[in-house]
């Protein structure tokens, strides 16, 4: 399963991408609102830092105007995916910039119809929102359950299940266990998952006897590089 994370905050993204766990990235208005800056130069930076899929939003919702920003969001860097709304308009984006060999992320989905249109579409990314169905009562996971095998019963299609609006470390373990492709994961969440009460436990005992033995690995005096 692929990580992408989910924020447009360059110092997360630098701070996470170093694990090597990092595969892309997702932003939304939203996200980039937050950072006060520029969203061209944005993008840019994140591009720059993670060569994965990047994905950067268009503003507009006609087609003629989601086709120019998408193909201007498409010159920033290679690995810019242009990400487009499951409307109608958002499709026929997807369908022309696709066959122009620009990745396209279709987001803003809620429906296993809407997925296959998006396939059809020849989006590289469908981007169902878990947390958000869950939050009005619907099972966000069983979304992915169906989508997954849909797509698994047409091997045509080449579109990657991309989990949105993850909550909680759980929410990737299932997703996983499904067998979706992507998961885009706010870089919170992405620290939940290194964390148990074991794994801290047992690093705290192995200190504590290493400590006794008066022992060091490396030599007084030796310098540690800076990575």
């Amino acid at each position: 399963m692929k990580f992408f994370i989910d924020t447009a905050d360059l110092a997360e993204i630098r701070d996470l991408a170093a694990t090597g766990l990092v595969d892309g990235v997702t932003t939304n208005p939203s996200l980039v609102a937050k950072t006060g800056r520029q969203f061209l130069d944005v993008v840019r930076e994140i591009c720059a830092v993670v060569p994965g899929p990047v994905s950067a939003e268009v503003t507009a919702t006609d087609t003629a105007t989601m086709l120019a920003e998408g193909r201007k969001l498409a010159k920033i860097a290679k690995n810019v995916t242009v990400k487009v709304p499951l409307t109608p308009d958002g499709l026929k984006a997807c369908k022309v910039l696709s066959s122009e060999g620009t990745m396209v992320n279709v987001t803003l989905c809620f429906s296993s119809a809407q997925a296959i249109l998006a396939a059809k579409a020849g989006a590289s990314f469908i981007s169902p929102f878990v947390g958000r169905l869950d939050d009005i009562g619907q099972s966000g996971m069983e979304l992915i359950r169906e989508i997954v095998e849909i797509y698994r019963n047409y091997p045509h299609f080449k579109t990657e299940v991309l989990v949105a609006s993850i909550r909680s470390p759980m929410h990737v373990t299932e997703a996983a266990r499904m067998g979706a492709h992507v998961g885009t994961l706010p870089p919170a969440v992405l620290r939940q998952m290194f964390a148990h009460p074991l794994t801290e436990k047992g690093l705290a005992t192995f200190l504590a006897d290493w400590k006794k033995t008066g022992q060091s690995i490396l030599a007084d005096g030796e310098k540690v590089a800076a990575e």
